[in-house]
C-alpha cells in the first residue's frame, strides 16, 4: 500500500556512480588542460567504461 514511500536501492547506486563519472570527467578535462594526454585518456576509458554500466542499470531498471 505505501510502496511509493520505499527508497529504490537501485537509485542510490546510480547517484553514486554518477558522482564518480562526474569526478573522473572532470579530472580527465583538468589533465587534458595541463597537457597529460596518457592520464587523460585512462581517466576518459575509465569514466566511459562507468557510463555503460549507469545505462545498463537504468536499461534494468525500466
Amino acid at each position: 500500500m505505501f510502496g511509493f514511500l520505499k527508497s529504490d536501492p537501485g537509485l542510490r547506486l546510480r547517484k553514486k556512480l554518477r558522482k564518480k563519472y562526474d569526478n573522473l570527467s572532470t579530472q580527465a578535462m583538468l589533465a587534458q588542460r595541463k597537457g597529460d594526454i596518457k592520464t587523460y585518456s585512462l581517466l576518459t576509458a575509465e569514466a566511459e567504461t562507468l557510463w555503460n554500466e549507469i545505462q545498463q542499470l537504468n536499461i534494468k531498471q525500466s
